[in-house]
């Protein structure tokens, strides 16, 4: 019987050509394979790009832009020598861990396209599998790392966290606690990379320019995407045209002659949360529905075929987190192995019932949240699911033919629910 563990130690050579190049028109644009020399499990320096692809037994590349200018319509994409993750050298690898894969350096893309958001803010996303598991800001690095972990702290292990500002020592040490693939930032302070590389295996990535990200926060690219017959997709990447409440616009529809519009407008407080929450929805994949609170994730439900399906799903996610989080605090266990300890009596039932019954009467911390989707409720079963769980606002794109009755389902709710549009889909898939 082969050595399945072996699979995911292999440094797979691959075969694509050193460079490409796509003919857009009249445009050429020309792409330069990144490789590494970076030693193995043996202290041997090979180059190697990526070690594969999403999977074993995948051969992978990364390409970064070198030359050609593309515009399409009056879009103007991005220019060549921008590059952050497919311009990462050994330099910037300060611990390189095991060679980088697909999905390393993917999930650090992604966090960087939420982040060029959030910019105003020390910020922290924490990724798994291309969606974000807890995305928070703080007044400080290490409290935004710690937010961002507590929202989901079963998911971010072996996760890839990206942060907007240089590490600390605190925000290293909490860090260190955990299995994660990926630390990426701007830099690291004084002792902080010593605490980091104490985990052998841990990619910690220096990429100064995330110092400068809000630099990217317009910029758009070509995205390609891949059929099985060997097509291809070309579309122009999508864009956040939220920066301030100022940029959304009021919930308002006309129906049958009558104007229906919210009877209580959302405060200062939830639409910095509608802010915040609309840029961490640029990376979650469709359909989506999130609900955040003061700056921080508390439910993300993502990529499910029906909208009120996901708000479900976020709810009963942010239940669950809630519960982690309420049992990690107190006795620096997960749920799951607290219930465990339970069933074999090694804890009394009614810690356990405590946790229930805090996590109930706080309502997971969605009382007061503000729940966000990427694309317009069809009906109002999607809004009814948030409000039933005291949503105080709820921002979507609107459009849709039964705006009406999600603003009717707000107003009928008690207290009255806010609503706003943002006017604009956040599709990723």
């Amino acid at each position: 019987m082969s050595d399945i563990k072996a699979q995911y130690r292999t440094v797979m050579a691959d075969h694509f050509p050193p460079e490409v190049s796509i003919t857009v028109g009249d445009t050429v644009l020309r792409y330069r394979k990144r490789t590494w020399k970076l030693p193995d499990a043996d202290g041997v320096l090979i180059e190697k790009g990526l070690r594969y692809g999403e999977n074993p037994g995948q051969e992978a590349a990364l390409y970064e832009l070198v030359d050609g200018a593309l515009t399409v319509g009056e879009v103007e994409l991005i220019q060549p020598g921008r590059g952050l993750v497919s311009a990462l050298d050994e330099s910037q690898m300060l611990q390189a861990g095991k060679h980088p894969g697909k999905t390393n350096l993917t999930d650090v893309d992604n966090a960087l396209h939420i982040l060029r958001y959030l910019t105003g803010q020390p910020a922290c996303a924490i990724m798994k599998h291309n969606n974000p598991s807890g995305v928070a800001v703080a007044g400080d690095i290490a409290d935004a790392y710690h937010r961002a972990f507590m929202a989901d702290l079963i998911a971010a292990f072996g996760g890839a966290a990206v942060l907007n500002r240089p590490v600390n020592r605190s925000a290293a040490k909490m860090m260190n606690d955990l299995y994660l693939e990926v630390v990426a930032a701007p830099d690291y302070e004084e002792g902080a990379l010593d605490i980091l590389q104490q985990r052998k295996n841990l990619r910690i990535l220096k990429i100064p320019a995330i110092a400068e990200l809000d630099q990217w926060r317009d910029q758009r690219f070509l995205d390609i995407k891949c059929l099985m017959d060997g097509g291809l997709v070309l579309q122009t990447s999508s864009f956040n045209p939220i920066r301030t409440p100022a940029d959304l616009l009021p919930a308002t529809c006309e129906h049958q002659g009558q104007t229906y519009q919210p009877a209580r407008q959302p405060t200062e407080r939830e639409l910095a949360d509608v802010v915040f929450g609309w840029a961490v929805e640029q990376g979650v994949t469709s359909n989506s529905v999130i609900y955040v609170k003061d700056g921080c994730t508390v439910g993300i439900g993502t990529g499910e075929q029906d909208r009120v399906g996901v708000a479900r799903i976020a709810v009963d996610k942010a239940y669950q987190k809630y519960k982690n989080r309420l049992t990690w605090e107190k006795y620096g266990l997960k749920y799951d192995q607290a219930v465990s300890q339970v069933a074999d009596g090694s804890r009394p039932a009614a810690e356990l019932e405590k946790i229930e019954v805090a996590a109930m009467e706080a309502g997971a911390g969605l009382i007061g949240s503000v729940m966000i989707s990427d694309a317009f409720f069809p009906f109002r079963d999607g809004v009814d699911v948030g409000i039933r769980q005291g949503v105080s606002c709820i921002a979507h794109p609107g459009g849709s033919l039964r705006d009406w009755e999600s603003i009717e389902a707000c107003n009928q709710a008690d207290p009255p629910v806010a609503m706003v549009f943002t006017g604009q889909r956040a599709f990723k898939h």
